[in-house]
């Protein structure tokens, strides 16, 4: 079988006394697409800090291509192809689109290919029309395209995504997981969100947290149809879907 993209074995963390997340085996292959779900505090924010180097886990580890990188800082695991977009937008409001972007790959990029690949980003995240507008003046749903656009632009193997459909209107979210169909052609994801029918639009393999610990593992249409999901997380919301 061919190494994972990204693995983690018997992954913990814990404040205090606390145990946000106990013993999770995690595996990720090239090019795969994962959903994350599960209720608040169940987990998934303080696995995602882990993958990043924005916190060390308590015990295990979590490989990138068979690289330990457990106890990497978040600018070296940045380096090697992990980039996260965050629930609230990390942008620069006081500049332009176009600046926002240039500045993410001007870190990664040479001069020349920095020119060519912002003006590319930009008509990806289908905001060429607002290019010179600031950040600041967007509408929410931009706003998070613009950070989508800034983690594409380092040209990272592995994208993160917590939350990418959050507080969108219905075009939005539709228009969201277009772009995330078309990133998964050449990149892997694993996108936390708690919005179902987004995740119907975009998810083959379904992972669900709860208490900290990995309760199942399955397609997206068997999640849907699993009465101890429905129980923990979906509740009225599936049962009306």
């Amino acid at each position: 079988m061919a190494e994972p993209l990204l693995q983690t074995r018997d992954l913990g963390m814990q404040f205090g006394g606390v145990h946000a997340v106990r013993h999770v085996d995690f595996t990720l292959a090239e090019g795969e697409l994962r959903c994350l779900i599960g209720p608040n505090g169940a987990g998934k924010s303080t696995f995602f800090k882990m993958l990043t180097g924005q916190l060390t886990p308590s015990q295990g580890q979590v490989l990138f291509r068979g690289q330990d990188i457990s106890s990497a800082y978040a600018h070296q695991i940045a380096r090697l192809g992990i980039g996260i977009k965050t629930q609230v937008p990390s942008v620069f409001d006081g500049l332009s689109v176009r600046e926002n972007i240039w500045l993410a790959a001007s870190r990664m990029h040479s001069r020349q290919r920095t020119r060519a690949l912002v003006e590319e980003m930009l008509e990806r995240i289908s905001l060429a029309h607002v290019a010179d507008r600031l950040v600041g003046q967007l509408a929410h749903g931009q706003r998070q395209w613009v950070e989508l656009g800034l983690v594409l632009s380092t040209d990272p193997e592995l994208i993160l995504l917590d939350e990418p459909a959050a507080g969108m209107t219905h075009d939005e979210v539709f228009k969201t997981a277009e772009l995330v169909r078309e990133i998964n052609r050449s990149k892997a994801l694993i996108v936390v969100e708690h919005d179902m029918q987004f995740i119907r639009m975009i998810a083959k393999q379904v992972t669900v947290f709860n208490q900290g610990s990995v309760l199942v593992e399955d397609t997206v249409e068997n999640i849907m149809r699993n009465p101890q999901v429905r129980d923990i997380y979906l509740g009225k919301q599936a049962a009306a879907a």
